[in-house]
């Protein structure tokens, strides 16, 4: 019996199982269960003596029951300050979607897998691994018990607070994975004091103050992200005197100084370097050529001056090299179209000058290629239409000149290539000037020859032409004056319907102030630089009265609000100022106003004028009622 009990003890570790194993064979390292406990599980091991086929039925059905963890257990509950270290971490975090329910009073199954996240070694926890949890709250710092802990991955959470100090006294810990959470303060540098420490990342979080020159003793550590976050000062030098960083990520934050000439003395082995969107300044080392493994370099958005190095050219492993938005001058180096495996190379918003190297067509892994805002001049080397991969380009906004070859003018739109004056063929718009040779000189004609054309007789053909240009002038002219009679017709019947004491008004405002009193649509401008267009009606005034007339609001719409305006001279009209955001633009503003200012019917209010303002006001002018609106009249106030 103690034989089978053995085997299913070995076969299925269960917590309690295993105790009743371990108070039954009691090996050496029992004496983590106390007296107490025994004493517990006496009863239960008389009870299994007495009932041996039941309690082999009970082990198998536990064996076939689903495991909680894939994890396979040791058979030893966790040590008693881990257990203290666990319930002080539960009870300063924020569980709202209970997550941390299976945390349980007990601990018994804190390293069988009862436990969420939690895994152990000889009762030990080495890993605590909640992402993903929505948990909130903070870290405390009594994880620091944890003496055996190895992995602390708590990333995209709510998690709060400042990033404990007592994370560096962990001497097994290896990775710390902190990003999308809400940590505040400065990265301890106890960190560093971790010795085994290969994997940190505290990105996209609100951490301040400066990278811990404590991060150089680290000497294992091989991939560092702090990025997004608000650090400030320098780049430590020691950051790059250890030989095992391969992945650092510094970007989006507000480092200043200039990049440590130790970059590529001691970090050869660094494969990934991202430092943009910083305050950095400076020139780039010539040692950063010593990187022959690094595959991504990213210094964009800085600003970086100086010229470009020649010793990047021996980053034969180089696939990105991205250094927009900064100030590097000079010349681009030919030695570039060296880098056979380069796939993005990225230049905008330089000033770059001098010719575009023609040894970047030689770079057959290229797809993207940017050159723009820069001074480039010259044209643009065919090679690079050559490129097969290239799937993005633009040499927009420099000096370039002369024709663009022929496949980058058919691969790439317009985009690409604007803001270079004297560059041609790369839109019907701007095609390049005729090289066709001068036509040869025509002798002059014979005596003879003159003679006979001067009395050739007029073909059947040529007289077809003339006969037709003929008609077209006479229908032209025909045109003309049926539309000088529509347009004086029009002015006589808008004149004749003015009369009695809106005509007597309207005469004498226009004596007063100059405006013509024309039925037909008249323009004047202000002092404001605007334009008012008129229709016929009553109503005559300048841009300047309608803009400095007594204004009482009436109502407001979706599409804008209505004043009563009272202008100098006491007339009153109605004005609808239109919003911003749902008009047309300025063309088919006045097409549509144009056609509105002519419509004319008993039941419907006229539109007399309308205004557009220097800045994009758009005013429409009406006869005011005074016995209200249709609303008005129908509901009542």
């Amino acid at each position: 019996m103690e034989y089978q009990n053995r085997i299913f003890s070995t076969s299925c570790p269960h917590p309690f199982e295993n105790l009743q194993f371990l108070v039954r064979t009691e090996p050496k390292w029992c004496s983590r269960i106390s007296n107490k406990k025994k004493e517990k599980w006496k009863p239960h091991q008389s009870l299994f003596l007495l009932f041996p086929h039941f309690f082999l039925l009970i082990q198998l059905l536990i064996c076939l029951a689903p495991t909680v963890s894939t994890q396979s257990w040791d058979g030893v509950i966790v040590t008693q300050s881990d257990y203290e270290a666990l319930q002080a971490f539960r009870h300063d975090l924020v569980d709202t979607k209970g997550f941390l329910r299976s945390w349980n009073d007990t601990g018994y199954g804190a390293c069988s897998g009862g436990w969420v996240g939690i895994k152990c070694a000889h009762g030990q926890v080495i890993v605590i691994q909640l992402p993903w949890k929505g948990l909130g709250g903070r870290v405390t710092e009594k994880i620091g018990q944890l003496q055996a802990l190895r992995k602390l991955s708590l990333h995209d959470n709510l998690i709060g607070g400042q990033i404990p100090s007592a994370l560096g006294f962990l001497p097994f810990l290896r990775g710390v994975q902190l990003f999308n959470n809400r940590f505040s303060g400065s990265i301890p540098p106890s960190i560093g004091s971790c010795p085994l420490l290969q994997t940190l990342d505290f990105s996209n979080n609100s951490l301040t103050g400066p990278i811990p020159d404590s991060l150089a003793n680290a000497t294992k550590l091989f991939m560092l992200n702090i990025s997004f976050n608000s650090i400030s000062g320098s780049i430590p030098a020691g950051l790059f005197t250890s030989s095992s960083l391969i992945f650092l990520a510094l970007q989006f934050n507000n480092l200043s100084g200039s990049i440590p000439s130790s970059l590529g003395k001691y970090s050869t082995g660094l494969q990934e370097l991202s430092l943009s969107y910083n305050q950095i300044n400076g020139t780039i080392p010539d040692e950063i050529g010593s990187l022959s493994r690094l595959r991504k370099l990213d210094l964009s958005n800085n600003h970086i001056n100086g010229r470009l190095p020649f010793s990047l050219s021996n980053l034969s492993s180089l696939e990105l090299l991205n250094l927009e938005g900064n100030h590097i001058a000079n010349q681009i180096p030919d030695s570039l179209g060296k880098l056979q495996n380069l796939s993005i190379l990225k230049l905008r918003g330089n000033r770059f000058a001098g010719h575009i190297p023609a040894g970047l067509g030689n770079i057959s892994a290229l797809t993207r290629l940017d050159l723009a805002h820069n001074n480039l001049s010259g044209e643009i080397p065919s090679s690079l239409g050559d490129l097969p991969n290239l799937d993005s380009f633009n040499v927009s906004y420099n000096n370039l000149s002369g024709p663009v070859p022929i496949r980058l003018s058919v691969k790439f739109n317009s985009s690409s290539f604007v803001g270079n004056l004297q560059l041609c063929g790369y839109s019907p718009s701007f095609p390049c000037p005729s090289t066709a040779p001068p036509p040869a000189a025509i002798p002059p004609p014979s005596p003879a020859t003159s003679s006979s054309s001067r009395h050739r007789k007029l073909t059947t053909k040529d007289i077809i032409i003339i006969a037709a240009a003929a008609l077209l002038i006479v229908l032209l002219l025909l045109c003309c004056v049926l539309l000088c009679c529509l347009l004086r017709k029009r002015a006589s019947a808008s004149k004749s319907s003015k009369g009695g004491e809106v005509a007597g008004r309207a005469g004498s405002s226009i004596a007063e102030k100059g405006v013509p009193s024309t039925g037909v649509e008249a323009e004047a401008g202000g002092e404001t630089g605007g334009k008012l267009v008129h229709f016929d009606g009553p109503m005559a005034f300048t841009a300047d009265d309608l803009l400095c007339a007594t204004a009482e609001i009436m109502g407001k719409s979706t599409y804008g609000t209505v004043y009563k305006a009272t202008l100098e001279d006491g007339s009153q009209v109605a004005v609808k100022r239109l919003r911003e955001k749902i008009t047309k633009n300025q063309r088919e503003f006045e097409t549509e106003a144009n056609v509105l200012g002519k419509i004319r019917h008993p039941n419907l209010l006229a539109l007399r004028a309308y205004y557009l303002g220097p800045k994009g006001e758009k005013l429409l002018v009406f006869d005011y009622m005074t016995k209200g609106s249709l609303a008005t009249f129908l509901h009542g106030e």
